[in-house]
C-alpha cells in the first residue's frame, strides 16, 4: 500500500460506490423516499451525485443485496415494502421436523409500558429508564401453540403503538413499524440457546414445566442500524426447530 492509500485508509476512505450507497441509504432512512415509492433512475442518480452510471449501478446492487430496494425490469427501482410474506420469508426461521416452514398465526396476549432495566437498556442501546412498550405474543404453528414471545420497543420511536389484545394479528410487527411509523427493519442479529420452560411458558405453550425449549434473542435494526426491537422467543423444540441459510 502506497502513502496515498495509507492516508485514505487512516481517514476512513470508502470506495466511491460505497459513498453513493450511503447517500442513497440515508434518503431511504430519512423517509425522503418512502416504502413502495419509485426512486430516480440510474441516469438521474448519476447526475445528482456527479458520478458515473456504473458507480450508481454498483451502489444499487449492494443496496438490493440488503433488501432495501426492489429492482423491477422495465419498471424501475422501488424502496422495498414489508409485507407479511416478505417479513416471514426473511426473518422467520422456524421449521417443522420435516423442514417445512409453517405459516404462524399470531395473537397479542398483553401490552404495557415499562421502564428499561439495565439489561434491556444495554441490549437496545438506550439509556437506563427509557420507557418501553412491552408486548407478549403467542404464535401458533399448525394450530399448535408453538412460540411465546416478549417484544420490547422504545416508546419514543412508536409513541401510539396499540395492538388488539386477544385477536389474531393480521400484520407482522415489522409491517406495523413500517406502515405506521416509517421504520423499516433492515438488519437483525439472533442468539440461540436451549432453556427450560418456566411456569409461564408451560401455561402458554401447553408443555410441562421444565420441558426443553429453544430461546431466540433477536435485536432488529432499522436502515440506519438503530436498534428498534428486542424480541425474546421461546419455541417448542419437540415439534419445531431453527433453520437458517448462510450465504
Amino acid at each position: 500500500m502506497d502513502s496515498n492509500q495509507d492516508d485514505q485508509a487512516a481517514a476512513g476512505y470508502q470506495p466511491l460506490y460505497a459513498r453513493v450507497k450511503s447517500m442513497i441509504t440515508r434518503r431511504i432512512a430519512s423517509g425522503e423516499w418512502k416504502p413502495g415509492s419509485l426512486i430516480p433512475n440510474e441516469f438521474q442518480l448519476a447526475a445528482q451525485f456527479k458520478v458515473s452510471q456504473g458507480t450508481v449501478r454498483k451502489a444499487l446492487i449492494a443496496i438490493e443485496a440488503e433488501r432495501l430496494i426492489v429492482r423491477r425490469q422495465g419498471l424501475g427501482t422501488y424502496v422495498a415494502r414489508h409485507t407479511r410474506e416478505r417479513a416471514l420469508f426473511h426473518f422467520f426461521h422456524i421449521v417443522d421436523l420435516n423442514d417445512d416452514r409453517p405459516e404462524p398465526w399470531s395473537e397479542a396476549l398483553t401490552q404495557k409500558t415499562m421502564i428499561a432495566t439495565r439489561k434491556l437498556a444495554k441490549q437496545l442501546e438506550i439509556d437506563l429508564g427509557t420507557p418501553l412498550h412491552h408486548v407478549t405474543r403467542m404464535r401458533r404453528l399448525k394450530s399448535v401453540p408453538a412460540i411465546f414471545e416478549h417484544i420490547y420497543t422504545p416508546t419514543h420511536l412508536m409513541p401510539e403503538l396499540r395492538l388488539t389484545i386477544g385477536a389474531q394479528m393480521i400484520d407482522e410487527m415489522y409491517v406495523i413499524y413500517q406502515e405506521r411509523y416509517g421504520i423499516t427493519i433492515a438488519h437483525a442479529s439472533e442468539r440461540v440457546a436451549a432453556v427450560a420452560a418456566t411456569a409461564e411458558d408451560s401455561k402458554i405453550l401447553q408443555v410441562d414445566q421444565g420441558s426443553p425449549l429453544l430461546e431466540i434473542t433477536r435485536i432488529a435494526r432499522d436502515v440506519s442500524k438503530v436498534a428498534v426491537e428486542l424480541r425474546i422467543s421461546r419455541c417448542r423444540s419437540d415439534l419445531f426447530r431453527y433453520a437458517a441459510e448462510l450465504n
